[in-house]
């Protein structure tokens, strides 16, 4: 009810006095949480005429909220936390986590599971109905055999083992769900902490937690920023800020304290600078309020999915939509919760249900791999249900001619029910359920192992993705350098100083100009502090390249607070400030006599464009003409560049009093300059640089730098890397250069022309960032090479988002990276660092190798159960390996193993290869040699014991046994040598590149030493006292040394197979390839259509389970990153629809179509069971 009051206020004509007699109630502050909500909602005039009506201006604003415009609070420990009660904590309550249960019935949900669950609920029940005894005789002997009571009660341990398996699958399952969701909060909690946002508190410049901003706090907006709460700007210079997180509106909107002051929680600052009030954090700021609506339509629909209501169904589905529109855009879908609309939504909702087409390269391989397999292990247990059926049907009714008794049917019916238990029992062993674990188990591994190496990774698939990279596109300062600039060279008054001169070299009035135009025309955001410790250099704060600057003046024995001090930031008159077009950095002064004075600093060849006068040796001026510009850029500029210098130009221009020129036309303002100096900074390379490009150069990976600088710089910096090699073949271009070489008469930019510049290009200087994006695309689109090019770019800009946007894989920096940058990025290098890449780079290729490596093994038990299961069921009528073993197989092939072979370390040998590319198949030609290759030795072990094995160990034959008859040692011995081959066979699945010593390194992985030995200890358990549940019978010692006997025959085997060289085994077909030709252009064509993949049409809801985990993942992943980070939510929702935001109209527009469609199927609105909600 206080809302709707406080609205009926908002439009009395005399707000002051109503809001007077308001002001007790709260804690002691002049406004209402309501009251500043509602501000909040308003935009442009009417948002100023409200604060004019209520508040007078902002600086009432501020005194209502008992704050100081250029103070900010006072660092009061008990004022802050009055405000957080009051106003709320900067704080969005994440989702509820999935409990264990929950996890547990998702597990469950797997058809091949329920299939077995049936089966043996079947069996249990059978079991428990006992035929009566003098007619048992009528229905043949097939309940003989049974040789006592016990025996033949015995039945129901089996329906009880399976049951118990099944249990204990899921339980694994969920086990491993629950454990990375919990990884995944941790590593976003992590994310959280280190967001940090500058404010002012007692006068200084303090940077504080997003969580720990108030209602009050003063907080200093800059270029880059992701604003992490809602406030109103009090002073700005050139702000734009992007609204599109919002609004859906890409156009950059200006903010000025006098014409549009409001600005909201998860926008980008993209321009400018400026201080704000915050008015809303939390879960009142802008973000807030679309997150709460989220989170109640989330609980809301789990209610309705319950009640299943036509009318609910519309209403969860408007909310669903809100989750998937952009924020704002969430807010005005609120009214179309019609019953027509939601059922049109019901459809898009199971649409958007079936994966994604945007999977990784891997992804769409094992999708495509795991259909095959899975088809293949259906048809084989589809076959042999039917080939047992009809034997005994034939044997029982033909051959001996028996009669169906009535009585007789629950004797026939279990038999029935053992057959359709060996058949699913083929079908589990077959379908490689075990895959999406292995590959989330190893990404997981990765994930928390790069950590260590300074790789947050905010995209699970992008560390998989790094291992095919082959082109990185790499920014140049802070990643190649060190990012600690300083000036080194100078030309000041008419002498080019190779070092700092001496201040009493210089003439006064030079040396102040100097001092003014650096400190003035600067963000006082940048300082230089004096060092933490001793003998520390000093540190810098805010934008390096300015810092150096300021060290400059710190080195002639000056200082800039003075200045700042007495020109306040505040009293600046006008800021143009830095971006990337315009490449400089302007600022206008009110001088005493009442003319202008406007500071620039910025790109030299830019600027001295736009210089008419110097200031020569006495400090007057002199003109300066274009030939004495091309002069000096040969004579200065190009030396210092070819030093690897980033060469700036500092220049001023006086307006006279008598007429103000207009502002707003920038080129007019900014011309017509004087040069007071241009300064030579330098960035050193880092140290460990080179050796890292050295090391990506040799595992297949070329190195490319983009940079803003000059090229002449670009190009020493790149020769200093070793990104460049003297006498090489290769292009160095300048942007301008680029873009004449790459676009037509008409000025488009056409592939054939890229694909002749790009394969040799090495160094882009003076780029914009559409040089950069455009770059970036056309390697990816190219397809001149055998495979496409896999592209990763570093960004740390605001205006690098695109490029690391459109990158198969994008790399923001921790330190140096602006909020959008990272918000765009996928993995974040934490130290900055290039070296770190080259580590995302083998952390990819052995997540890759470790795929590989379980996918060896994994076949490998494949093909043998299957074969052994389906041949000894034709035979022999009962399957060798009981579903209970079999079961266990499985266990240990798909759980254990992908747990194993996931987690093998990285080695430096992997940078040794070249990249695999998007078109190498999964199974090389090696792997398929030694999957068959010990399958046949595997198949042939087995057959021989299971037909001359009772004669070889001198037993009782198991073979032909009746229903209900105990365990055989004979099968118990076939059981065992499986398991003992299938442990030795995981040695040699370590390797899979052919290489002899399968034993290298397998200390260094503890995990896998103690999978197999204890994997090895739970079989002799199962085999010695395993006994009916089992169906095993104990072995002696004997029996158990052939059988590991035989175990260790696998490792000799193995090395037999190294022997033959995979060249000469032409008829090997390789598997588990990428997307086709044909399907990749279509891919590229539909770039950011949500599309589903061919592979998956076919697949119905049944097998979708395998790839589930994978999506369960990503999907976890996207919801996890939209916890707490203020602002950080509307990334996730972009991802989730990065069409749907332009879609909005036409969606609008066709729901009409959709609403005659709909009536025809009412039912489509009540829900989707089947499908798994989208976060």
């Amino acid at each position: 009810m206080g809302d709707m009051a406080n609205s009926s206020i908002e439009f009395h004509p005399k707000p002051q006095q109503q809001q007077q007699r308001e002001v007790p109630h709260v804690g002691g502050f002049g406004c209402t949480l309501a009251e500043l909500r509602s501000l909040m909602e308003l935009r442009g005039a009417e948002a100023l005429q409200k604060i004019q009506e209520a508040y007078g201006d902002v600086s009432g604003l501020c005194r209502r909220l008992k704050t100081s415009p250029t103070e900010g609070l006072a660092d009061n420990t008990n004022d802050l936390e009055k405000r957080r009660q009051i106003y709320g904590q900067n704080f969005i309550p994440p989702k509820q986590p999935k409990t264990f249960l929950q996890l547990v019935w998702e597990a469950l949900q797997d058809v091949t599971l329920i299939i077995l669950e049936v089966a043996a609920i079947v069996s249990l029940g059978l079991s428990f109905y006992a035929p009566p005894g003098e007619e048992s005789e009528a229905c043949g002997n097939v309940s003989g055999g049974a040789e006592d009571e016990g025996e033949a009660e015995a039945g129901w341990i089996e329906g009880a083992a399976i049951l118990l398996s099944v249990i204990c699958v899921v339980l694994v399952t969920a086990f491993n769900d629950w454990s990375k969701e919990k990884q995944f909060r941790g590593l976003q909690s992590r994310i959280e902490q280190e967001q940090k946002f500058t404010v002012i508190r007692n006068g200084q410049l303090l940077q504080v937690p997003v969580a720990a901003l108030v209602v009050g706090d003063i907080a200093q907006v800059k270029y880059g920023d992701l604003l992490p709460a809602d406030g109103v700007l009090i002073q700005g210079n050139d702000l734009k800020i992007d609204e599109s997180s919002l609004t859906g509106e890409s156009d950059h909107v200006r903010k000025s304290a006098d014409k549009d002051p409001m600005l909201l929680s998860g926008t980008h600052v993209m321009e400018g600078s400026g201080r704000m009030v915050v008015t809303a954090v939390g879960v009142n700021s802008q973000t807030g309020i679309i997150f709460t609506l989220l989170g109640a339509g989330g609980e809301e629909e789990e209610k309705k999915e319950k009640k299943g209501k036509q009318q609910d169904g519309a209403m969860d589905s408007s909310q669903t939509r809100a989750k998937k529109q952009d924020g704002a855009v969430a807010m005005e879908m609120q009214p179309l919760k019609s019953a027509e609309g939601g059922e049109m939504e019901e459809r898009e909702k199971k649409k958007a249900n079936i994966p994604k087409k945007e999977k990784s390269v891997l992804q769409g391989k094992l999708t495509k791999l795991a259909v095959q397999i899975g088809k293949a292990g259906l048809v084989m247990s589809a076959i042999t249900v039917i080939i047992l059926v009809l034997y005994f049907v034939i044997e029982t009714f033909v051959v001996d001619g028996r009669v169906w008794l009535a009585e007789c049917t629950p004797v026939y019916v279990q038999y029935f029910v053992k057959f359709f238990i060996i058949g699913v029992t083929v079908l589990v062993v077959a379908v490689p359920e075990g895959l999406p674990l292995a590959v989330t188990i190893s990404l997981a591994y990765s994930v928390k192992k790069m950590m260590k190496d300074n790789n947050l990774v905010r995209h699970l698939d992008a560390c998989e993705t790094m291992g095919n990279a082959t082109a990185i596109c790499s920014d140049k300062t802070g990643t190649l350098t060190t990012n600690r600039m300083t000036v080194v060279q100078s030309y000041l008054g008419d002498t080019h100083y190779k070092e700092i001169p001496a201040p009493s070299a210089l003439t006064p009035k030079i040396l102040d100009l100097l001092v003014h135009a650096i400190s003035i025309n600067s963000a006082y955001t940048t300082k230089i502090l004096p060092p933490e410790k001793e003998g520390a250099l000093p540190r810098q704060v805010g934008n390096k390249t300015e810092c150096a600057l300021l060290g400059f003046i710190l080195d002639l024995k000056r200082d800039f607070q003075p200045v700042r001090e007495q020109i306040p930031e505040d009293k600046l008159y006008k800021v143009y400030t830095f971006n990337s077009v315009r490449k400089s950095m302007s600022t206008v002064i009110r001088m005493p006599d009442g003319g202008f004075r406007l500071f620039s600093k910025g790109a030299s060849e830019i600027l001295l464009k736009k210089c008419t006068n110097i200031l020569n040796s006495n400090g007057e001026l002199r003109g300066f003409r274009p030939r004495d510009r091309d002069d000096m850029v040969k004579k200065i500029i190009e030396p210092m560049a070819c030093d690897g210098l980033r060469t700036i130009c500092i220049a001023y221009r006086d307006f006279s009093a008598i007429q103000e020129p207009n502002w707003d036309n920038e080129n007019e303002v900014v011309g017509d300059l004087t040069c007071i100096a241009v300064v030579g900074i330098e960035d050193p390379v880092r140290p460990e640089v080179p050796e890292a490009i050295r090391k990506c150069q040799r595992a297949g990976i070329t190195v490319r730098m983009v940079t803003g600088d000059n090229i002449n710089t670009a190009r020493a910096i790149a020769a200093k890397c070793g990104i460049i090699h003297p006498g090489e073949d290769f292009l160095c271009l300048e942007g301008k250069e680029f873009n004449r070489r790459i676009r037509n008469e008409k000025g488009e930019i056409e592939q054939e022309r890229l694909d002749k510049v790009w394969p040799k290009l090495r160094v882009l200087a003076r780029s914009s960032p559409t040089d950069k994006h455009t770059l970036v695309k056309g390697i990816i689109d190219s397809t001149t090479g055998e495979q496409r090019q896999v592209v990763a770019v570093t960004g740390d800009g605001t205006n690098d988002g695109p490029a690391l946007k459109k990158a198969d894989v994008g790399f923001a920096m921790g330190i140096a990276g602006t909020d959008v940058a990272k918000e765009a990025s996928d993995i974040i290098l934490t130290d900055d660092n290039f070296t770190s890449i080259v580590k995302a780079v083998m952390w990819g290729r052995n997540v890759y190798d470790s795929i590989s490596k379980f996918l060896q093994f994994q076949l490998t038990v494949n093909v043998v159960a299957v074969i052994v299961a389906f041949t000894g069921a034709c035979i022999t009528q009962d399957s060798p390996l009981k579903a209970v073993q079999m079961l266990w197989v499985n266990l240990i092939m798909d759980t254990f193993a992908s747990l194993a072979l996931a987690t093998e370390p990285p080695n430096e040998s992997l940078l040794l290869r070249k990249p695999y590319g998007r078109d190498k198949p999964l199974i090389s030609r090696t792997m398929m040699k030694n999957i068959l290759g010990h399958a046949v030795y595997q198949l042939t072990i087995i057959f021989t014991l299971l037909f001359v094995g009772e004669l070889f160990f001198d037993i009782d034959s198991g073979r032909n046994a009746p229903l209900h008859s105990p365990p055989s040692e004979h099968y118990t011995i076939i059981f065992n040598t499986f398991v003992m081959m299938q442990l030795f066979n995981e040695i040699n699945a370590r390797k899979i590149h052919g290489e002899r010593n399968v034993f290298d390194g397998i200390f260094s992985n503890p995990i896998f030493c103690t999978i197999v030995l204890g994997t090895f200890g739970i079989q002799i358990v199962i085999v010695q006292f395993g006994g009916k549940p089992f169906s095993c019978s104990p072995l002696s010692t004997e029996q158990w040394l052939w059988c590991l006997f035989v175990g260790v025959g696998e490792l000799v085997w193995g090395q037999v197979i190294a022997t033959i060289p995979t060249s000469q085994l032409k008829c090997l077909k390789e598997a588990g390839h990428g997307p086709g030709k044909d399907e990749m252009t279509d891919e590229e064509l539909a770039e950011g259509e949500e599309e589903i993949d061919h592979a998956e049409r076919e697949l119905r809801r049944g097998q979708i389970l395998w790839f589930r985990g994978l999506n369960r993942i990503q999907t976890q992943m996207e919801v996890v990153s939209t916890f707490k980070r203020s602002g950080s939510f509307q990334g996730a929702v972009r991802r989730r629809s990065s069409v749907l935001s332009q879609l909005h109209d036409v969606t609008n527009l066709s729901t009409p179509t959709h609403v005659t469609l709909s009536a025809a199927k009412p039912t489509s609105a009540a829900g989707n069971p089947g499908g798994e909600s989208i976060p």
